[in-house]
């Protein structure tokens, strides 16, 4: 489907066309109510002002449009970069504050920003492709190694992100939502994940400023840098936190998932000082909150992240 017709006259100011895919819309407007409609039908506007304002030439949005309007560009010296527009407020403000604070190490180098009217400028990772590209899972678990390593540093002092422990309140809103015990997940996990997110909190020895969804579609190849990461959230917490979207990632669309990730697992603590009984109790716990927050959202998956919360209980014993 072409997202994107038309062609940019800047002399001339002609307006530009987009054609925004409908799941889009109502992936937008599920997500922000009437502040992303209103968004959606400024869109073209917004997009005609940031190529003036920054002086870009657009050649078309990515395919894989989630939550922001992401367009390649390039800029006055022909370089190439990306546009990406998204609703302003709290969350892009804070991929905005953590682009900065990550200044290109190990991430995608922020450019220039407004996050009052919600855009970013990138540079663009070429070619880019996906680290779910690469077939060699030892590789793929090594090329994610290293980002994650890059991206390691403590908060600095002057950053307000939200913490794990805020993102923890989603087993508060499954007891609330099931206060009888009677919901898709036993409360024995709830108060496991409960405990063990106390438990990892209270011997942490720093909070780290975490990515906050580094896995494979948020890893990209570019050949002037290596693998470097897109789309930080932007998350306070303790680092193995951060391992395990990338360990749970792509397991149930392979052969023997269990065996796949105990691979996973196996690779990321072997001669790497990373301690796997540590490891295993951040993923039981981040593991049950991911399937809360799927319940939530009503998102099918959820039952195989469950699962993989189970798998990763067991191994603990």
């Amino acid at each position: 489907m072409d997202l994107f017709i038309g062609s940019i006259q800047l002399k001339h100011k002609e307006c530009i066309h987009l054609l925004v895919p409908d799941a889009f819309k109502e992936k937008i407007a599920g997500a922000f109510g009437a502040a992303g409609s209103a968004w959606l039908a400024s869109l073209e506007n917004l997009v005609q002002e940031f190529i003036v304002k920054w002086n870009l030439t657009i050649e078309g949005p990515v395919p894989n449009l989630s939550y922001n309007y992401v367009l390649k560009a390039k800029d006055s010296a022909g370089k190439p970069v990306i546009l990406k527009l998204g609703v302003p407020g709290f969350d892009f403000s804070n991929e905005i504050q953590t682009l900065k604070v990550y200044d290109g190490a190990g991430c995608a180098k922020l450019l220039r920003a407004d996050p009052e009217r919600g855009a970013i400028l990138l540079e663009q990772l070429k070619p880019g492709f996906m680290l779910c590209e690469e077939k060699d899972e030892t590789k793929a678990v090594q090329h994610f190694l290293k980002v994650w390593k890059a991206m390691r540093r403590p908060v600095p002092a002057d950053v307000n992100s939200p913490t794990i422990n805020d993102w923890a309140m989603g087993l508060d809103r499954y007891l609330k939502e099931y206060p009888y015990g009677d919901g898709p997940i036993q409360e024995k996990y709830i108060s496991l994940a409960a405990s063990l997110f106390k438990e990892i909190n209270a011997t942490s020895k720093t909070d780290e400023l975490l990515h906050g969804d580094l896995h494979h579609e948020n890893i990209l190849f570019s050949h002037d840098r290596g693998w470097l990461a897109i789309d930080p959230k932007g998350v306070s917490g303790d680092a193995y936190y951060g391992l395990i979207s990338f360990l749970i990632n792509h397991i149930f669309d392979k052969k023997n998932p269990k065996e796949l990730l105990i691979h996973r697992l196996n690779i990321l603590t072997n001669n790497t000082g990373i301690d796997r009984g540590r490891l295993l109790k951040a993923a039981v716990a981040m593991s049950i909150l991911y399937a809360c927050w799927g319940i939530e959202d009503q998102d099918p998956e959820w039952e195989n992240t469950y699962r993989c919360a189970e798998w990763f209980q067991e191994l603990r014993h």
